[in-house]
């Protein structure tokens, strides 16, 4: 698998991506965010794209606004992960940060296996956001959970997170 920055080119597939997973537009901390916008790495394998990820950079700031791949368990989420958090590096960021949702444990579990605390709890945000940002927010998401609160997960870029939280997978199980 090869990960890398996109290119203009790589629009059409990076936006045909990003709706697949219902990504194409984002609504976090009462605003609706473009990811198309904003910077994009690839994850390729062969000439296939298997994974994306959109990420915003603001002063020293990091925001993971997008993390998708094809097919889970593979490592791709950890390879693009670990490819924004250089990049944020690469950029003196200090901070990365992500919103999820409550029902996302799956997420949850992803990113702080991989060195990510929970920050912020919003609760009720997602209900705001679906009556006024973006009305197509189903209700009811992963494992049968409501959807209504935006989690905050944040990572110190000046520490180094020895173990799960450097991205890479060390097996099956963790990615």
């Amino acid at each position: 698998m090869e990960v890398r920055p996109s290119r203009a080119e790589d629009r059409p597939a990076i936006e045909a991506f990003l709706a697949e997973h219902h990504s194409v537009r984002v609504a976090r901390r009462a605003e609706l965010v473009d990811p198309l916008r904003h910077h994009a790495l690839l994850a390729s394998a062969g000439e296939e794209l298997v994974g994306v990820a959109t990420y915003a950079i603001r002063e020293t700031d990091c925001e993971l606004l997008t993390l998708h791949a094809r097919s889970r368990f593979t490592g791709t989420g950890s390879a693009l992960l670990t490819a924004v958090q250089g990049a944020a590096r690469r950029s003196a960021c200090t901070r990365l940060w992500v919103v999820t949702t409550n029902d996302n444990v799956d997420a949850l579990r992803f990113y702080q296996r991989r060195g990510l605390r929970l920050a912020h709890l919003r609760a009720g945000a997602v209900n705001q956001s679906r009556r006024t940002l973006k009305p197509e927010i189903p209700a009811i998401g992963s494992h049968g959970i409501e959807i209504r609160d935006e989690l905050e997960l944040e990572m110190d870029l000046r520490q180094s997170h020895p173990g799960r939280g450097d991205g890479h997978a060390r097996s099956s199980e963790d990615r």
